[in-house]
């Protein structure tokens, strides 16, 4: 039995394998981006549902949400840090067929996802009040924010461990098993949500009890769906199902693997911290305006992450692809998978964006109620970031790019400019000058400013492949081996 068990994992493993290098690219891509995809968009969902019940309560309360998507973002930039630069090395190892160093990378990163998130939890929990302040809380949300907080700092050890486990499921080309981690707890989450945040849930003529919890209800909801995620995802390490081994053994914080985590992780790291950095500004700006003014914004967030979600799930299917073939010095199959992932980013973000533009006054409605101000400011501000979604996911290709090649250099500079060097500089000058209408525009802004940096960016990838080809032929010419 144990044999057989064995013998059905290897099999596993190779079709994995030969998927990776043989299957053509855009079938390999779609497969592994698909269920990325799946997920990410049922982990959108059940991020709005929480707005959605919640934004029954009033402004206030949505505010409130919308004031801890920071809060995540933050805990998203520990477990990011050291997933992502997993993801780009497990990736490349893999192709390089050494299966046990990727698995000391992995356990490694693991357990450093696990002691990040646990600082954040002892930190947050020490001073959880000056911690919303600062996110953008105002006098009469802070008490609301308080109590979102709170459960989420509580599973926050869980979350950035829960990145890890996605990025290296999907390194190894098992995305179906990441889709099932992710969309599990996500659905739960939206089922959970009504029941803990109301007094009584209708559903038809059947009326169930409640907790009656309203926000706090919420967080709980949400807490017990990233534990429920996180189980569900260490079960393939612990039952050996996976290419990699979770293992105390293969914890190894040599110098290779740090700096190579590090460096492409750093990329990921940037772009979350600067994230909740401009976060922090735009809450604080939207909130010296109005609660409906920094509800809008923070809803639009959450609306925008369904087509962020598809992106990101896009991207999640080429990096591992290219990663894997970069390691395996297959470059014929790595310049076609830039050139299909390039070329499909844009159609992806035109079809949505022009879906978003047409449907946005329905959506923020749905939310906003007949409050004219939060519909203003939710309609223009989902409108120009519809406008301006091609540009983000071709910019978003490119960074994948530079992760998956191991150019940490590019994929820093990329990572950091959508909310940092073409986000921060403006903020301020449309906030004071076009008041609302300025802070609804400043993230469509910074997203075309960024192609103009992502352009000599693939220029240097281009380059990068070239050369490594180049190399590549010559060893083969000398008589070298691969």
């Amino acid at each position: 039995m144990e044999q057989s068990a064995q013998s059905k994992k290897e099999r596993s493993q190779e079709i994995r394998k030969y998927r990776m290098l043989k299957e053509p690219i855009p079938k390999v891509i779609t497969i592994m981006a698909i269920p990325s995809i799946i997920a990410f968009l049922i982990n959108s969902i059940y991020s709005l549902a929480d707005t959605y019940f919640v934004s029954s309560l009033g402004n206030s309360a949505t505010a409130a949400v919308s004031v801890n998507s920071s809060l995540d973002m933050f805990i998203m930039m520990a477990g990011s840090f050291v997933a992502i630069g997993a993801n780009s090395y497990i990736a490349r190892l893999l192709g390089a067929k050494n299966e046990a160093k990727a698995s000391k990378v992995f356990s490694t990163a693991w357990v450093t996802a696990i002691i990040f998130g646990s600082i954040i939890l002892a930190i947050g929990a020490l001073f959880t009040e000056p911690l919303v302040r600062l996110l953008g809380a105002t006098d009469t949300c802070v008490n609301y924010s308080i109590d979102y907080a709170t459960y989420v700092l509580l599973v926050a050890p869980f979350m950035a461990a829960n990145f890890v486990m996605n990025q290296s499921l999907r390194a190894e080309g098992a995305a179906t098993l990441s889709m099932i981690g992710m969309g599990f707890g996500g659905i739960l989450n939206c089922f959970l949500d009504p029941l803990f945040i109301f007094p009584e849930v209708h559903i038809g003529a059947l009326v169930l009890p409640g907790l009656g919890l309203e926000v706090a209800g919420a967080s709980i909801a949400t807490a017990l769906s990233k534990v429920v995620s996180f189980i569900i995802l260490i079960f393939p390490y612990l039952s050996k199902r996976s290419m990699l081994h979770l293992s105390v053994k293969n914890i190894e914080y040599s110098k290779d693997i740090v700096k190579q985590v590090a460096s492409v992780g750093s990329s990921s790291a940037f772009r979350t911290m600067l994230s909740v950095i401009a976060g922090i500004v735009l809450n604080n700006i939207a909130g010296g305006i109005s609660d409906a003014c920094l509800a809008g914004i923070g809803v639009t967030n959450k609306v925008m992450m369904f087509p962020f979600g598809i992106i990101l799930g896009f991207g999640t299917g080429f990096q591992p692809v290219l990663g894997f073939n970069w390691g395996a010095r297959r470059f014929d199959r790595v310049k076609e998978s830039m050139k299909f992932s390039l070329r499909n980013s844009v159609v992806l973000g035109t079809v949505m964006g022009g879906l978003l533009f047409v449907f946005a006054e329905s959506i923020i409605h749905l939310f906003a109620g007949t409050d004219p101000e939060m519909m203003q400011i939710g309609e223009l501000a989902i409108r120009l970031q519809a406008a301006a979604l091609p540009f983000h996911a071709w910019v978003a290709t490119v960074n994948w790019a530079c992760a998956g090649i191991g150019y940490a250099q590019g994929a820093v500079i990329l990572a950091t400019s959508r909310q940092g060097s073409c986000f921060l500089p403006i903020v301020w000058p449309l906030s004071h000058f076009f008041g609302s209408s300025g802070v609804a525009s400043v993230q469509a802004t910074a997203d075309v400013l960024s192609v103009f940096i992502a352009i000599p960016m693939l220029r240097h990838v281009k380059g990068i492949i070239r050369r490594g080809e180049e190399e590549y032929l010559r060893e083969s010419h000398g008589g070298s081996t691969v």
